[in-house]
């Protein structure tokens, strides 16, 4: 019988700009290891004060266009009570209000249900940490 949890850190480096990093391969490979046909949940957590993870289309712009939105409400200047790190980095401790540092999604015969566009992604404007853990779970019966 398969385990009912099962879970796994990823090491991600997302280097020194702010990026969106597509994770859904390695959500995928993550769940052909794992989920044997079945069905269930997997959570996608980012244990940083600083990241989040986002469900979004990416390759056509809408990665850029997520980063852009972040600096047009998250702007990276002294406004901030939170001070150390690159100027403005204190925005960085806001962003997983807008992008939570988690997502759970369903699961289906043992692959992710996402919709034709829908990629899973990191989403990092930290430049102060280039590496990242994801921890991914699965839960399914």
């Amino acid at each position: 019988m398969s385990t009912p949890f099962t879970t796994r850190m990823l090491h991600v480096s997302t280097g020194s700009m702010e990026r969106v990093a597509d994770l859904t391969r390695d959500c995928e490979t993550f769940l052909s290891e794992v989920a044997a046909g079945r069905d269930g949940l997997l959570n996608i957590f980012v244990p940083h004060a600083t990241a989040g993870v986002a469900v979004i289309e990416t390759g056509a712009g809408s990665d850029d266009d997520l980063l852009a939105a972040l600096h047009s409400l998250l702007p990276a200047d002294d406004r901030w009570q939170h001070r150390h790190g690159s100027p403005g980095h204190g925005r960085d401790h806001v962003l997983p209000a807008l992008v939570p540092p988690h997502a759970t999604l369903p699961v289906i015969g043992g692959a992710l249900a996402l919709g034709t566009w829908q990629s899973v992604c990191l989403v990092d404007t930290n430049k102060d940490n280039a590496d990242r853990q994801v921890r991914l779970s699965f839960f399914g019966r």
